[in-house]
């Protein structure tokens, strides 16, 4: 595989096409087995982001966690070993295979189930959510729909932290993954959510690649 992030977004285009935003996700994670090439955003190693979110913490935390669109599991293990009980989904079967592969004895919830129709049983449920890099790979209306149904699985009192890549409104949208605005971020403030943190961040690179880094709150 020459060029494994072209490839994605030919695979993403194809899908978004034929009206399905999300079905090209398992196909992505199938084809990467099978010929050994890397998917992007698989880093084998937690989120640098809610490794600092874990660090500036004055206590640990406690309480229910999700992890949104967990690929292989890094993320939602760093949780649980942080002493949270974690339930981690993706879309794609795959990638939850591959999550009880490489964590056997892992005490995380692994679950295939698609963030824009989560099992209702998650509604306001959970003490901390971590989402990065979901809403950004998604297109037009889905992007705000995503956004929209993380936001309304905060209990109250809960946190959830979003990382993204971002951009400014006068800014080329670009190719797969399309950076979020900061407009966009309003799309997670849902009845009883508010944001409390906002931080946009300029990471080195070859070029440099701005995130946004945001917190928000469930109201008790």
């Amino acid at each position: 595989m020459s060029d494994p992030r072209a490839h994605a977004r030919e695979l993403a285009r194809d899908a978004i096409a034929r009206g399905d935003v999300t079905g090209w996700f398992e196909t992505l994670y199938v084809e990467s087995e099978r010929d050994g090439f890397p998917i992007s955003w698989v880093d084998l190693e937690p989120n640098p982001h809610l490794v600092e979110w874990l660090r500036r913490r004055p206590a640990p935390p406690s309480g229910r966690a999700l992890v949104v669109g967990c690929g292989y599991g890094d993320d939602a293990d760093l949780l649980a070993k942080a002493g949270l009980d974690v339930t981690a989904f993706d879309i794609a079967p795959t990638a939850i295979a591959r999550c009880h592969t490489r964590f056997p004895n892992s005490t995380v919830r692994y679950e295939v189930a698609d963030v824009l129709s989560p099992p209702p049983g998650w509604w306001r449920a959970f003490d901390f959510i971590f989402e990065a890099y979901t809403v950004q790979v998604l297109p037009g209306e889905a992007r705000a729909a995503c956004a929209r149904s993380i936001g309304g699985l905060v209990a109250p009192g809960g946190t959830l932290l979003v990382v993204a890549r971002s951009r400014r409104p006068e800014d080329p949208e670009g190719l797969m993954p399309w950076p979020l605005t900061r407009d966009e971020l309003d799309a997670f403030v849902v009845p009883g959510i508010e944001l409390v943190r906002f931080d946009e961040i300029l990471e080195p690179g070859d070029p440099p690649v701005p995130r946004f880094v945001a917190e928000f709150v469930g109201r008790p």
